[in-house]
């Protein structure tokens, strides 16, 4: 009765609109795994499902013949630019240069009260 289930993941968007993005029916238990907790494995790699963004609640859900079981979801903020790598040029530019800039103002305060 339960040596088959079907499996689909789905994410709930910012209107509350339930949106499928993977179903598969008929997966058989894994071997060895009766009486027991399975975990299956499932790499998703996110597009933008909508044009504007797929920020919302993703979830898992099973169904057996009699029976339903559904994750407590993921919330994901996804955003259409992507990361940015933040560049650290500029700060160390002008890092250096105020260090550079406060040598020389002491090397030359040290020279002056020398010459005194």
């Amino acid at each position: 009765k339960y040596t088959k289930f079907s499996i689909c993941y789905y994410w709930i968007n910012s209107l509350g609109q339930k949106i499928s993005i993977y179903n598969k029916s008929d997966v058989p238990i894994p071997s060895g795994a009766v009486n027991k907790t399975v975990t299956i494995p499932y790499d998703h790699r996110f597009v933008l499902l909508e044009k504007t963004s797929s920020t919302g609640t993703y979830y898992c859900e099973v169904k057996w013949n009699d029976m339903q079981k559904v994750g407590k979801g993921v919330f994901v903020l996804a955003r259409g630019t992507g990361y940015i790598d933040t560049s650290y040029g500029w700060e160390i530019l002008v890092t250096l240069t105020v260090l550079l800039a406060a040598l020389s103002i002491t090397a030359t305060a040290l020279l002056l009260w020398k010459r005194k």
